[in-house]
């Protein structure tokens, strides 16, 4: 089959090409804004990704994705599988424009090129925390108003959305991962998000400490709950269910890519401090009467934005990707104790 796809120069995407490029024989087209980062890509991808691997150069913000019309005629009725992954993945309120830019108009674009090139299949990567403030996700669109902590899942659900709304245009799938961590066999990773950029707001808080001695064998506390989970799922695990998806996933179905069995946030938490040599932390649960120090007010100042994700616990249900994976090599995920000090391992690693 012929593949055009989105968002392959990021972390989840770049795993996706290695894993389309050394497990089939598709012919791919790769959306790229800046095409020496793109070549810099492929020449690391091997499995004769120069021969199999053609870059497009243009912007998803762009009416049909920036394509020339030479391009535009090239692909016409030429691509049998469009995926969407290319996202903007911030929190902040005062990003709100250019997170709906990205990710809401972005997708209108997307699909908009996907419908001009007569493609035949849509795979939309959204996010599982289109669940919102709800605690139980589902396989189904939520509510176009439903509660969210932020306008980076209020454009996530928008976009599901318009995503359905050309089902009866093509073949339309969405696939929500949660969390997506390192690579369950190796550590390997390229983020700085979720887990991610709190493991780094550690980090950063930790070398504070360690330059000022008065300050060193102080107790610092997070404020959060210890028995809420956090839903991780490796990389790895993503990107073989999204290449399955090319040929497997059904029309106007969705497909929660998440963690039955998720570490609770005292054992991520234990990991973490082990592994960045910081025992001093530890998680206390939110009370109105408690009063937290300076530092420790700075550390929760740092870690906030993760809070949603990181302090919570969620309950999803993957029915869908249960029935998917049936009868390839993939298994449902069981993230291992080990698996997960050694994606925590490889970051801090990479940052010494």
């Amino acid at each position: 089959m012929t593949l055009f796809l989105t968002g392959s120069t990021g972390f989840l995407g770049a795993k996706l090409l290695a894993n389309l490029l050394s497990t089939t024989n598709h012919t791919l087209y790769v959306l790229v804004r800046d095409v020496n980062k793109g070549k810099r890509l492929v020449e690391t991808l091997g499995f004769d990704a120069q021969n199999r691997i053609t870059l497009v150069q243009g912007d998803i913000t762009l009416t049909h994705c920036g394509l020339t019309e030479s391009t535009l005629e090239e692909l016409k009725e030429n691509v049998d599988v469009f995926y969407h992954i290319a996202a903007l993945v911030k929190f902040d309120e005062e990003l709100r424009d250019e997170l709906f830019n990205v990710n809401l108009e972005g997708t209108k674009n997307a699909l908009e090129l996907a419908k001009t090139l007569f493609s035949k299949k849509f795979i939309y990567v959204s996010t599982a925390y289109t669940v919102g403030k709800r605690r139980h996700g589902v396989e189904e669109l939520y509510p176009i108003d439903a509660q969210v902590h932020n306008p980076y899942e209020e454009s996530k659900v928008q976009s599901e959305h318009l995503v359905f709304a050309y089902a009866d245009v093509m073949n339309v799938s969405i696939f929500r991962p949660s969390i997506i961590v390192g690579d369950s066999e190796t550590g390997e990773a390229d983020s700085e998000f979720t887990l991610y950029g709190f493991m780094r707001a550690l980090e950063v808080f930790k070398r504070r400490v360690d330059r000022n001695s008065n300050v060193a064998n102080e107790t610092y506390r997070l404020v959060g709950s210890k028995l809420s989970t956090s839903n991780l799922v490796p990389v790895n695990y993503v990107a073989d269910i999204l290449a399955l998806a090319a040929t497997k996933s059904e029309a106007s179905k969705i497909y929660n890519i998440t963690n039955p069995n998720p570490p609770t946030n005292f054992d991520l938490l234990q990991h973490i401090k082990k592994a960045l040599q910081f025992s001093q932390l530890e998680i206390v649960e939110s009370t109105t009467s408690l009063t937290l120090t300076t530092e420790e007010v700075l550390i929760n100042d740092m870690i906030r934005v993760f809070n949603a994700y990181l302090s919570r616990s969620f309950n999803f249900d993957d029915t869908n990707t249960q029935q998917l994976i049936v009868g390839s090599t993939i298994q449902h995920l069981n993230l291992s104790v080990e698996s997960m000090e050694l994606i925590i391992n490889a970051y801090f690693k990479t940052i010494q």
